[in-house]
């Protein structure tokens, strides 16, 4: 029987019983209906939007097909009866076709249209339905009362391919928002639904909701510690690295502060919990997360302001047009002018400039591993002046690896590989995997110690072919009364590096020394300069100690570090830059740099690093390549200049001819299709994006 967390009330159920809804890859399980509905509800909404699109592409696909058909009707029409039966066999052909497409497909549309003048104001949906309502009515028209060549006017899939484009822009921008909230739902995942509290001396499982602060929690090796606290009682290595960006394990004693989430990996931890619920570190995490992407401002809001003078304006000169040609010229004037003014106003063009232009971009990125995942961040590429980059699995490679050997008292490398190979052998301590993958590495035979003892916070100890064997830290040599002076300078330079330093002692006698550390990825120090060569100010934001963290930005030429700082913390270092008037892209794969990476003004995600952190960036870089940074940058730079260019063209297209359309100068007919040759402008300039050469390799198929 298998407990899980209900995703909407907190609940803990039984994945046998409980009610489940598949969500992408993930199943999901539930205490009722209501909650399942709760949850799926959006899911739900975004199928919708795709069926609607889906419905109108096929329409239009459908009367291109027409379209064809009818021609090489009307050219055997020639020959046995006349051009006007091929164009009415196209007409009513079409109308049939577009008709339930008009009237379900963008019915949504409509209502928010209706809604919108009910409530005073007037949005982008009251001139899409004023503009695809009069092509399909005047085209209707035409199809039921009109018997001649006036018939085959295109209206009506003009009406559609409004709608479709409309469409397809709406789905995009729902698309991108419930990706972005995605990496919510990935953070309440993390935290353990369940705890082991001691109650009147016996250790009971409870939901974690369920805890209360003071409670007695015990956390058993390679079990997530499911609240904040404090260790009462045990000692462990605890693995904080996806919270805090520390990438060895952290030792934990009598007094240590844990964090809710981080992996209890070698003893057993009692812990006294004091923080719960909404003051865990983790939900600190997850609102910020929400704060951040709430205040974000996405690139169409310039469209949407426009809109608010724009729509009333197109009415208004829609309404005088008519009235003045319906007293000089008559009703039927009148209304042709009508429409020609509303059909090539429709803000196709305005609709899909943003979208279209974004899809190009991320079809590009796509060639260089680097996603685009939304116009919010690309609209501030343009003004970047600072890029801050996590260290701990961004800049370096995430875990430890050997730097430094050095020997004494004749003893070899290989001879110090061995014996402490054989100390760390079975152990699952990053330090152990190190020495054990240099060893590997250098082909060196690691033999079987006779015993072992782990002393915690010091060391260990063991027999090794009948000699005692000590690999440890200085309080260890110093408990066991082995001299450590001659190799003091030594010891105290590496860890002025910023490496974590282990003495092997054979017999009582100094055999050597092993430093490791996190060490850089093979490609940051060339990305690095190329962000400098961009006048990109690079700032390190690390969790990690200064020393280690200075160390690293020195082998990269990164001259401003800011060590120590907490998850919850780097959001307010992200905001006090932005508060000096920079314009700031945030670099990181781990969940401790979500928030920052949604406070961000561009929010860099490594492929690499976690769900969350890839979630959450508005760039994510497929590949574990840094010098994809500053590709992702250029790519967006493009990216909205392509989309400043449509908007440009999409309103001066408004503004020359609206003024023809409304001196009768311009036929429906002509409206409309201008209004499509617009259209047809704005994807073209985007899709130029597809053309343009960058200085990466792109990724093999």
């Amino acid at each position: 029987m298998t407990k899980v967390r209900d995703p909407v009330c907190g609940m803990d159920v039984d994945t046998e019983t409980a009610l489940s809804a598949k969500i992408g890859d993930r199943t999901y399980y539930f205490c009722s209906q209501q909650c399942v509905d709760v949850y799926t509800a959006p899911e739900r909404e975004l199928k919708a939007m795709k069926r609607r699109v889906a419905v109108t592409l096929i329409g239009v696909v459908a009367a291109l097909g027409l379209r064809v058909f009818t021609l090489f009707g009307i050219v055997a029409a020639i020959m046995y009866f006349d051009v006007v039966g091929g164009l009415r066999v196209y007409d009513i052909a079409i109308f049939i076709v577009s008709t339930p497409v008009v009237w379900i497909a963008g019915f949504r549309i409509y209502k928010g249209a209706y809604l919108s003048l009910r409530n005073r104001k007037i949005n982008m949906d009251v001139l899409v339905t004023a503009g695809v309502l009069a092509g399909w009515i005047y085209g209707a028209l035409n199809v039921v009362f009109l018997s001649t060549a006036e018939a085959g006017s295109g209206y009506l899939e003009i009406a559609i391919g409004i709608l479709a484009f409309v469409l397809l822009g709406k789905y995009i921008e729902e698309l991108i928002r419930r990706r972005s909230a995605a990496s919510i739902r990935k953070l309440l995942e993390l935290q353990p639904t369940m705890a082991r509290v001691v109650k009147d001396g016996k250790e009971v499982e409870v939901p974690i909701d369920e805890v209360q602060t003071g409670d007695t929690i015990i956390v058993k090796p390679g079990e997530k510690i499911p609240i904040d606290g404090k260790v009462i009682a045990g000692y462990s290595s605890v693995d904080e690295k996806l919270l805090t960006g520390e990438s060895i394990p952290v030792e934990k004693n009598v007094g240590s502060e844990v964090i809710g989430a981080t992996i209890n990996k070698t003893g057993l931890l009692t812990i006294q919990a004091t923080r719960v619920g909404d003051q865990t570190a983790l939900s600190q995490i997850v609102h910020l997360v929400e704060e951040a992407q709430a205040s974000s401002a996405p690139v169409q809001k310039f469209a949407d302001r426009v809109v608010g003078w724009f729509v009333p304006m197109i009415f208004t000169v829609a309404a005088i047009s008519f009235g003045y040609w319906y007293f000089t010229s008559g009703f039927t004037t009148a209304f042709l002018v009508l429409l020609a003014v509303l059909l090539i106003a429709c803000p196709c063009a305005l609709g899909i400039a943003t979208p279209t232009a974004i899809l190009a971009g991320v079809g590009k990125g796509a060639e260089y591993g680097v996603l685009l995942r939304s116009g919010e961040y690309i609209e501030k590429a343009r003004k970047l002046s600072t890029v801050v980059f996590d260290k701990t699995g961004t800049l370096t490679k995430g875990e430890p690896s050997v730097t430094d050997i050095k020997t004494y008292n004749s003893y070899t490398e290989q001879d110090v590989l061995q014996y402490a190979g054989a100390a760390e052998k079975g152990s699952e301590h990053p330090l152990a995997e190190a020495i054990l993958n240099i060893a590997e590495k250098l082909k060196v035979t690691i033999p079987k110690a006779d015993s072992f003892e782990a002393l915690p916070g010091r060391g260990v100890q063991c027999t090794v072919g009948g000699k005692r064997v000590l690999l440890g830290n200085r309080k260890l040599m110093q408990e066991q009364n082995v001299p450590i002076s001659e190799l003091e300078a030594d010891h105290s330079a590496l860890e002025t590096q910023g490496k974590t330093v282990m003495i092997l002692a054979v017999d009582g006698v100094v055999a050597g020394l092993i430093a490791a550390m996190d060490t850089v990825k093979e490609n940051a120090a060339e990305a690095i300069e190329q962000l400098k060569g961009m006048n990109l100010e690079v700032v390190m934001l690390t969790g990690d100690n200064e020393r280690t963290a200075k160390a690293i930005a020195q082998q990269l030429g990164i001259t401003r570090v800011i060590a120590n700082v907490l998850p919850w913390q780097k959001v307010d270092t992200i905001k006090q830059l932005q508060g000096e008037g920079k314009v700031v892209a945030m670099v990181g794969d781990g969940i401790n740099d979500a928030p920052a990476l949604a406070q961000a003004d561009i929010g860099i995600a490594i492929g690499s690093g976690t769900d969350i952190a890839k979630e959450t960036g508005g760039i994510v870089l497929i590949r574990d390549d840094l010098r994809d940074v500053a590709l992702g940058v250029e790519l967006s730079k493009r990216t909205m200049r392509k989309i400043n260019t449509n908007l440009f063209w999409a309103f001066a297209y408004n503004v020359v001819m609206i003024p023809i359309a409304a001196m009768g100068l311009l036929n429906p007919m002509y409206a409309a299709g201008a209004m499509a040759i617009s259209s047809l402008t704005v994807v073209s300039n985007s899709a130029l994006l597809k053309l343009a050469k960058f200085k990466s390799t792109k990724v093999k198929q």
